[in-house]
């Protein structure tokens, strides 16, 4: 499937039936690129007939090239002599699990940047595409940021067609359908949609393949690049678009009719449509007993709420309506802010600045040493802060446990941070009643956000229990015998429990 960012010749190159020419016009293409090898080879039985092989180095498996094609090429012996054609060097001698032959000059410059090893031979215009791809990629292994205590170990790495096989070895189906397009006009690189066909929604997968059409880019080196042009509502901080560095995770998106979208390079693999309450969902919740799976969602649902919301209903309460609170904890923090030269509001401000600078620092720090300077950071300086009188000791821990709760929903970081100085700020003005105000613009936003024409909250306004039972609990396995009807249009799962 070709898009129509691809990069436009003014001057179609003709190649020709000799070596030499041909290999003038490549070192044109290439000029100044000293990784282009040019290997010349030659048959003992047919002196008069010269080969030359090209490739880029590092890019190609030199075991292949030497046993694959160059050493069956200079042992061919054919059965008539004098006869040797393109053809039967194709299909007789080459040992490539892939040969293509083709005149088309993009096809073979792709070729060669792709990691190809391409056969010219005299007298033929026509040249041999050998599947010889060999460049070293990095090992497979648990992603650090999806890190579970149950379930399958292994992530996504940057080599495209291996993670197009770890999927395939979850979904053993050939109703697993993968689709190829580049993106790129100088990058060219590779990208595949993947989808289960008897499951997936057909109106969602027309929208995506369409906005891939929109766009046009002289490089996608990271999945992110074609996240910020195909998401909806592109100034929302909130994600419409899904993302996962595990297979498993992957699978079972496209078991519930999503589409995954993989990129040669990157190790994040995007996932639509995607739903609001995704951001609370935990890879091991599936792994894990659904009781105590619910009670983690439930978990996080709440560290939303307390991340976002904490500071700002402290600085309303103890600026504008301290009347609500207990006469003891008024005289108490009344009592902790003797002596501190900021407001409120200035004062919860600085500390979470301050604590969001230590959790960025700690999370580019190697290992154990990042964990440790954000743990001695926030001690150290909380401490020395409420002894100085710069900050108050109740606003220490408004911040930290703001700040834990922030930590056990990473998936939702960016937006949660955003909504926080928004709420603050709003409360810091109005009180009470600028959070509410606050609170209730947030959720007239989110309810009209869609993902791919699926509201993002669609799972809040379900009409049936079968579409509420992964939503803030997570419902056994035998009780979820149907997928979301706003997912899909084949709703059973043929795996369910069978009913007595």
């Amino acid at each position: 499937m070709e898009n129509k960012n691809t990069e436009q010749k003014e001057e179609k190159i003709a190649f020709t039936g000799r070596i030499s020419v041909n290999k003038e016009l490549l070192q044109g293409i290439f000029k100044n690129d000293e990784t282009l090898t040019f290997r010349p080879v030659e048959n003992p039985a047919f002196p008069s007939i010269g080969f030359c092989l090209v490739y880029i180095d590092g890019m190609v498996n030199n075991k292949l090239v030497n046993e694959d094609v160059i050493k069956p090429l200079v042992e061919y012996r054919p059965r008539q002599k004098d006869v040797l054609s393109l053809d039967i060097i194709a299909k007789q001698v080459m040992l490539s699990d892939s040969v293509e032959r083709t005149s088309d000059t993009d096809k073979i410059l792709q070729g060669i940047v792709y990691g190809d090893c391409v056969l010219m031979m005299d007298g033929f215009s026509d040249f041999l595409i050998l599947n010889t791809k060999g460049w070293n990629s990095r090992s497979i292994s648990e992603p650090e940021n999806e890190k579970v205590l149950r379930g399958p170990r292994e992530g996504f790495n940057e080599a495209l067609m291996m993670n197009l096989s770890m999927l395939r070895r979850k979904l053993r189906t050939p109703d697993l359908k993968m689709e190829f397009q580049s993106f790129g006009t100088r990058s060219n690189t590779k990208a595949c949609i993947c989808y289960l066909d008897k499951v997936v929604n057909k109106d969602v997968l027309a929208e995506l393949k369409k906005r891939l059409q929109t766009f046009s880019i002289d490089g996608t080196l990271d999945s992110n690049y074609i996240n910020e042009f195909i998401k909806d509502a592109p100034l929302s901080p909130f994600k419409t678009v899904g993302s996962t560095e595990r297979p498993d995770v992957v699978a079972a998106k496209l078991l519930e009719g999503r589409i995954a979208l993989f990129l040669d390079g990157s190790p994040v693999v995007l996932t639509v449509p995607f739903l609001f309450i995704e951001n609370f969902q935990s890879d091991e919740d599936y792994y894990l007993n659904y009781f105590f799976a619910s009670i983690g969602r439930m978990l996080r649902l709440i560290a939303f709420f307390v991340a976002t919301s904490i500071p700002a209903i402290y600085v309303a309460l103890t600026t504008f309506h301290d009347e609500m609170l207990p006469f003891a904890m008024t005289m108490s923090i009344s009592e902790a802010r003797q002596g501190v030269p900021f407001p409120t509001v200035l004062e919860a401000v600085l500390m979470l600045v301050v604590f969001e600078m230590l959790r960025e620092s700690g999370s580019r720090m190697p290992g154990m040493m990042g964990q440790a300077l954000s743990i001695v950071g926030a001690l150290v300086i909380g401490q020395a802060a409420v002894e100085a009188k710069i900050v108050s000791a109740p606003m220490i821990i408004i911040v930290g446990v703001t700040g834990i709760s922030g930590l056990m929903i990473p998936r939702i970081k960016g937006a949660t941070i955003i909504l926080r100085f928004t709420l603050l700020a709003m409360a810091s003005i109005l009180g009470l009643y600028g959070y509410m105000f606050g609170s209730l613009g947030l959720l007239i936003h989110l309810f009209n956000l869609n993902s791919f024409g699926i509201p993002i909250m669609n799972s809040a306004y379900a009409n049936t229990l079968q579409d509420k039972k992964d939503i803030a609990v997570r419902a056994p396995w035998w009780f979820m015998k149907k997928r979301p009807k706003y997912l899909s249009p084949n709703e059973t799962r043929e795996a369910s429990r069978s009913e007595k």
